[in-house]
């Protein structure tokens, strides 16, 4: 049975990275039955209603994970960091803790009320 690169990305990833990555990949895939998962800019994207939602990658100076987020730019959680992004802002988690899981649920309500709100 041949991977795909998406679950290629995720089974390649050292550990602490990994869990964190699998635990977050878990936990957003079933915020929503609309949540659709792909391999889009060598990236794990998550889509919402066939609209891009998110997105995991590594932070390349601290190695932690972190969420990107597509409407990050009209998001107002104090956590969320946009850096020089232009458009999107992230979340960043530390591998070594549990997940933040209010955290995670007050930035992914705010989130989901963005992309109903357009459409």
């Amino acid at each position: 049975m041949q991977t795909s690169a998406l679950d290629q990305f995720y089974h390649n990833l050292p550990e602490p990275q990994q869990g964190c990555f699998l635990a977050l990949r878990q936990y957003i895939s079933t915020l929503h039955p609309d949540i659709s998962q792909e391999w889009k800019y060598k990236l794990p994207f998550f889509y919402f209603r066939k609209k891009m939602f998110c997105y995991l990658w590594i932070d390349k100076k601290t190695k932690h994970p972190y969420i990107g987020f597509s409407d990050g730019l009209i998001m107002k959680h104090p956590l969320l960091i946009q850096g020089d992004r232009k458009r999107m802002k992230i979340f960043s988690v530390n591998p070594e803790e549990d997940l933040p899981m209010e955290t995670l649920e007050a930035i992914f309500e705010e989130a989901f009320q963005i992309k109903l709100a357009k459409e």
